[in-house]
């Protein structure tokens, strides 16, 4: 097979070039869709003043995205493996490009809703075939670093498209990095179109209803499902109301926003690659335990900044960055390891729909506790600070279990036991 280890010499460097081109197109399709999601956090001080919306109401616009996409992540599960993973992969796309160009031309807050509601439908359900993909062409003892490379589109994201978004909406208003985004996805369609295999699905002898039912009720499926629940909640929590929280509590101009996402993109650039060469080296449970105590450190400094020199506030933001692209690639290597690749596509788009439906509730959960006082300062982010820490350590608590679960899944080096399916 390609992406199998070959006896004969040659093969290996043409093997080797076929992984980086599929990582690298899938990396590209991550990077508009977390671009998507990610762009409504520093527009969050300027659509409140353009459509003149409250924090909660923001906080609508952005959890609109990820409970979509955990609706039509739960509908996939039924047949997402029935299919060829090129084939829809390529269909969802083209249907989060559309759904983000109605973005771009929303006139009125409801409309924006509506249209960022399309966005992730098509969008979460495009995200977990992308790590669907990963997971059946990247051998296990190179799927950290297989994780990693996709996960770059994070930091890509924060260095590239965001400051670049926020230039554009300084320029030509907010609709701009929508027009971006949609006209990004064009060339990125084709060229997925073009090199990422057919990938045909695996014979599957059980009703979609059947195999939906093993899908959510395998133990070791639950224990990933309830890791990624906390994975994502915690960042959740935090996320959404920085940059309000920077501009209205810490002195920072809205035009200083583009130096928050490109410092800390730059950063997360070189530190995930680093994170996937310890996840493929180590225990992964003990990488995310490590990353995890630098996590909780900047999460309760970033919730309390107050009047704050913008060098340190660059410095808390930064880490805080790095350290939450950090959690997802050991954690999303060791649940991938856990999953047997004929339940891997429904699983992962269970688990997308899973990811974003914690991440909806956790942004609904902060637009509840965060609120603007008389002067204008946004009150009760600490709160949601100290609520993220809990989430946290709830995750190494969870992922500690599925590691008991399957202990081979979070060790380094290829699979040593078939992963049990029943």
């Amino acid at each position: 097979m390609l992406f199998r280890r070959s006896s004969t010499p040659p093969s290996a460097p043409r093997a080797a070039t076929s992984e980086r081109g599929i990582l690298f197109t899938l990396a590209a399709v991550q990077f508009t869709h977390i671009m998507d999601f990610m762009i409504m956090m520093p527009l969050g001080a300027g659509l409140m003043r353009v459509f003149n919306i409250s924090p909660t109401q923001f906080s609508y616009l952005v959890a609109s995205y990820g409970l979509a996409a955990a609706v039509t992540g739960f509908v996939g599960g039924f047949f997402i493996d029935r299919l060829d993973r090129k084939r829809a992969l390529l269909w969802l796309f083209a249907g989060f490009g559309l759904a983000t160009l109605a973005c771009a031309f929303a006139p009125t807050f409801h409309l924006l809703l509506i249209a960022r509601l399309a966005a992730g439908a098509f969008g979460g359900v495009a995200g977990s075939l992308v790590l669907a993909i990963v997971g059946d062409v990247i051998p296990p003892e190179r799927r950290g670093r297989g994780m990693a490379v996709v996960m770059t589109a994070f930091p890509l994201a924060s260095v590239l498209g965001v400051p670049t978004g926020l230039l554009l909406a300084d320029l030509f208003e907010w609709h701009a990095p929508f027009l971006l985004l949609a006209g990004l996805s064009v060339p990125i369609w084709l060229v997925a179109s073009r090199y990422l295999p057919a990938l045909p699905p695996p014979p599957i002898r059980n009703h979609p209803g059947r195999q939906m039912w093993e899908i959510l009720t395998h133990r070791v499926h639950v224990r990933g499902f309830l890791v990624t629940a906390s994975l994502v909640f915690a960042g959740g929590l935090i996320i959404p109301f920085m940059s309000p929280s920077l501009v209205a509590n810490t002195g920072l101009a809205e035009s200083q926003l583009p130096l928050i996402y490109l410092c800390g993109g730059a950063a997360t650039f070189f530190t995930t690659p680093l994170f996937g060469r310890l996840t493929d080296r180590h225990d992964k449970l003990n990488v995310l335990a490590g990353v995890t105590v630098f996590a909780i450190a900047t999460a309760i400094a970033l919730t309390h900044l107050g009047p704050t020199p913008i060098a340190l506030t660059l410095a808390v933001t930064t880490i805080f960055f790095v350290t939450m692209a950090g959690r997802f690639t050991p954690t999303m290597a060791m649940i991938t390891n856990a999953v047997d690749q004929r339940y891997r596509g429904g699983f992962m788009s269970v688990n997308s729909a899973i990811q974003q439906a914690a991440s909806g509730i956790a942004n609904l959960t902060a637009g509840a506790l965060v609120f603007h006082d008389a002067s204008g300062r946004l009150q009760g982010y600490p709160r949601v600070g100290w609520l993220a820490v809990i989430a946290f350590t709830l995750t190494l608590l969870l992922a500690w279990r599925l590691r008991a679960a399957v202990p081979h899944a979070a060790k380094p080096g290829p699979l040593a036991v078939p992963v049990p399916v029943e």
